[in-house]
């Protein structure tokens, strides 16, 4: 049987409270857990995260039903303001994701260099074990807060990407990475070295005005294919992006073993590039509205589905055409995590 999906215009946004509500997005959450509500709190230059009026929501539904609620988000494993937990509490504070406006503390989860994980026992294709964020591993429940856009390497992000990656230590984002490597064309590069700030194992250096690349030391973040203003880097095709995309629903799985959430995601400001991105990127679709139910799989699939119909024709197809994103819904469902069937109920 379809589980139900529930969609609130975003000319209806205001009445956010009342859509939680009817969508019974808090059934799950007893008193006196500690409710991890997992976001992304955007990043320096980037607008494309869910602001924080939307948690102060959540965090007062939470605190009727006498539960603990916090948000949180887990450090990237690409150098910048999110790299450890000191600047990106710093970050999340300039965006507005204070106690005061989110009614609720915020709390990095894999601790002060992002190192603080817990190893899962999943027993599947890619991983026998996942290594995830500490806190999220001893928080009670979840609350997914997802803003929907697409992905360089995934073809679009959502619910299952917000859950794999993002609940991620960085042991587990390198192992989610590992062996997707970029193809590089110096012809139009320019030695500008604005790939390098972002390279984490610093693969990367300038040599005769050109970029060279240490292909031994990458560990396929994509992260270059952001940064670089003339497009020297490209993630091509291939069976390690298909992986990749398996190893996120693997570490999705991880997170999820006996616990019980609820994913929301919010289809607006929608751009080509993750939110990681730094670079202020072009909006292709906005205010198209709200998805909530309890299987992600079924939101990520609802949010496709939506934003094709609001597109016209398939709009991760357009952005990335080489990108076979059905891969990680199908392979979700297949490890039980949800269905791609549901019932669309409009609020």
């Amino acid at each position: 049987m379809a589980g139900k999906v529930y969609f609130l215009p975003w000319n209806r946004k205001d009445e956010f409270y009342n859509f939680l509500k009817f969508a019974r997005a808090f059934d799950h959450v007893k008193a006196r857990q500690f409710l991890a509500i997992k976001l992304h709190f955007g990043e320096e230059g980037n607008h494309g995260y869910v602001k924080p009026e939307y948690t102060k929501v959540l965090a007062d539904i939470a605190k009727e039903k006498t539960a603990f609620p916090y948000l949180t988000d887990a450090s990237t494993i690409y150098i910048g303001k999110r790299s450890d937990a000191y600047h990106h509490l710093l970050l999340a504070n300039k965006h507005g994701f204070t106690i005061e406006n989110c009614g609720c503390p915020v709390i990095i989860s894999d601790g002060l260099r992002g190192n603080a994980s817990q190893e899962v026992e999943i027993d599947k294709k890619h991983f026998k074990t996942v290594s995830i964020a500490r806190d999220i591993y001893y928080s009670d429940s979840f609350i997914f807060l997802n803003h929907f856009k697409g992905h360089e390497v995934a073809g679009f992000g959502g619910a299952l990407k917000n859950i794999g990656m993002g609940c991620g230590s960085k042991a587990g984002k390198y192992a989610m990475h590992h062996n997707t490597n970029p193809e590089i064309d110096t012809t139009n590069c320019i030695g500008c070295g604005s790939c390098i700030k972002w390279c984490p194992p610093k693969a990367l250096e300038v040599v005769n005005k050109k970029i060279k690349f240490n292909k031994e030391k990458c560990i396929g973040c994509g992260e270059c294919t952001i940064s670089c203003p003339k497009g020297v880097f490209e993630l091509t095709w291939n069976d390690s992006l298909k992986n990749v995309q398996e190893k996120i629903v693997e570490v999705c799985y991880g997170v999820l073993k006996n616990k019980k959430s609820f994913s929301i995601s919010f289809l607006n400001h929608i751009t080509k590039f993750c939110d990681c991105n730094t670079r202020k990127d072009k909006v292709l679709l906005d205010n198209i509205g709200i998805v909530a139910g309890a299987d992600p799989v079924a939101v990520d699939q609802s949010s496709i589905d939506i934003v094709n119909k609001v597109y016209g024709k398939d709009f991760i197809k357009e952005l990335y055409p080489d990108i076979d994103y059905i891969v990680q819904l199908n392979y979700a469902q297949e490890l039980g995590i949800g269905s791609r069937d549901y019932e669309l109920v409009k609020y």
